[in-house]
């Protein structure tokens, strides 16, 4: 079996604040740490006895996961395991990489957050370049704001000519709605944008979530996917492989990459290939004629 499992703990605290995210409001306290950390182990043990199946790893915590030791180790870890494919991992990319040394890095995967009003851009391409330097595949993104897209453009510029750089459509009314002169700076940055300002029709569709993708709590309960509320079963029950079956989508639309790229007929696995959970383009999108509508129903 091949299984991707996207893994989202307890931890919902962060080294950041950024206004839009509730995640940097609280700290966590010891206990509420040491819980996160527990589960992490016995999730960390449970891929390691799953040695008859290729199994992916993409942590997708709700704050800061690697400015904590426990995540650095656990990365390194798995990317040691002989049936781990690939391991990957959303962040703002504010810790120490000295870890990196420790990983088989190229199993790993950093998909990196750029947050202009937390951090210096110089700080942050020296973060990018240490990673490169270390072999370790990456993309890094922001999130489109409109206030930010100077800061996205000239991040652009600042970036090695191969590094995608995604834009995160700000979209529910979180702010004004883009105009075409919006969107046009923003696609210059990132050619998938088109792709993310959307929320595609998915109710019905085809789609690996619950079937070769899952997510997974701290408790083992296995969704779907993030956003389906509706538990399938817990990893840590003995029978939990007769819950892996193909569903069609019961949501209406999806609008995360995370989550969107999963569903078959948008075909975005063409697109990103091996680098699907970091989010890196197969072929870098501004060496080829990027597909205008691709993903677009």
């Amino acid at each position: 079996m091949k299984l991707t499992v996207l893994y989202r703990g307890p931890l919902s605290s962060c080294n950041y604040g950024c206004e839009y995210c509730p995640f940097g409001k609280w700290k966590q306290s010891e206990e509420e740490l040491a819980k996160d950390g527990a589960d992490l182990e016995r999730f960390l043990a449970w891929v390691e006895a799953r040695t008859g199946d290729t199994v992916s790893v993409f942590f997708t915590p709700w704050g800061e996961a690697l400015i904590w030791p426990v995540y650095q180790r656990a990365l390194a870890r798995l990317t040691h395991l002989p049936h781990v494919e690939r391991v990957a991992i959303q962040t703002n990319l504010s810790c120490r990489l000295d870890w990196v040394r420790e990983c088989r890095t190229e199993k790993l995967g950093i998909w990196a957050t750029y947050h202009p009003e937390w951090t210096k851009r110089h700080r942050f391409l020296a973060q990018c370049e240490t990673l490169a330097s270390l072999g370790v595949r990456h993309s890094v993104g922001v999130v489109g704001f409109k206030h930010f897209v100077e800061e996205a453009e000239a991040l652009r510029r600042d970036l090695p000519a191969d590094t995608y750089l995604w834009i995160n459509a700000v979209k529910d009314g979180q702010e004004e709605p883009y105009t075409a002169e919006d969107v046009a700076r923003f696609s210059a940055v990132d050619p998938l944008f088109p792709v993310n300002n959307v929320r595609h029709p998915s109710l019905g569709r085809a789609c690996k979530g619950g079937e070769s993708v899952i997510s997974v709590d701290g408790e083992g309960t296995a969704r779907r996917c993030h956003f389906i509320d509706e538990p399938i079963g817990n990893i840590y029950a003995p029978d939990f492989d007769q819950a892996l079956r193909p569903r069609p989508c019961s949501k209406a639309t999806c609008g995360c990459h995370i989550g969107y790229v999963h569903m078959d007929y948008l075909e975005l696995d063409r697109v990103f290939g091996s680098g699907i959970l970091e989010r890196v383009p197969a072929t870098p999108l501004w060496r080829t004629a990027a597909p205008a509508r691709v993903g677009l129903p």
